[in-house]
């Protein structure tokens, strides 16, 4: 009988594989990529997101400058609208004022004839009575509204609130003076409603004049006489 050597035959044909193994470990393991090309990939995606990251940079600052941009122009509108709205308001306060003194103006403009009636009443003795309280209420009223009388004699001519209806010379006064309250004038405020009306004087023309010639002739007889006695005499030395 021959024997058959250990290795040949069935057995030959299989490779030396450990017992328990199996054919996938026999098989060859890919390839795995090495350190550096490992090391490489996370260098470029470090660098995309840099870049990345600088662009937002870039478009958020943009956007901040657009809405500084907007909040300094909505910023000068409200302000222009505060200034208009202050001046409409002081505007509208002047405004009512004016109306209020013009509609006080015309309705006590229709009573001055009546308060010159009062006025006349009481010259002559005749505000008595029932009349005298209705007057006198009538005055209050009045000037709760704000109208005042003005225009007294002895007080200087003023063209802006007087009205001169008499005109005449008298010695004694040393300009245009009024002399008697035809009218007395009202006033609302700085505003006239009826100027007073009255008599006016003047200087006497050559007052002056009259007045220094005069002075020169009372003065004249004295020194003429002094220098009669200083021929008579030969002077004051002499004598």
């Amino acid at each position: 009988m021959t024997e058959e050597t250990p290795g040949f035959g069935e057995n030959a044909d299989k490779s030396d594989v450990p017992s328990g193994a199996t054919s996938d470990d026999a098989a060859p393991k890919a390839a795995e990529p090495s350190t550096e090309e490992g090391a490489a990939a996370p260098a470029g995606d470090t660098e995309s997101k840099t870049s990345a990251q600088d662009a937002n940079t870039v478009g958020l600052t943009a956007q901040l400058d657009q809405v500084r941009t907007a909040l300094n122009e909505r910023t000068a509108d409200l302000q222009r609208l505060q200034a208009e709205y202050q001046n409409y308001r002081r505007r509208v306060e002047r405004d009512k004022v004016t109306v209020k003194e013009i509609a006080s103006a015309n309705l006590l403009s229709e009573l001055l004839p009546t308060l010159d009636d009062i006025g006349r009443a009481r010259e002559h003795g005749e505000l008595v009575g029932g009349f005298k309280s209705v007057a006198e209420s009538l005055e209050t009223v009045v000037a709760k509204l704000g109208l005042q009388q003005f225009g007294k004699e002895g007080e200087p001519f003023d063209p802006t609130i007087h009205e001169a209806l008499m005109h005449s010379y008298a010695p004694d006064v040393t300009e245009t003076t009024c002399v008697a309250i035809l009218q007395p004038g009202y006033r609302i405020g700085e505003r006239t409603i009826r100027p007073a009306r009255v008599a006016v004087a003047e200087p006497q023309p050559g007052a002056q004049t009259v007045k220094g010639d005069e002075a020169d002739g009372s003065a004249g007889p004295a020194a003429g006489a002094e220098k009669a006695d200083e021929k008579e005499t030969g002077g004051p030395d002499e004598g």
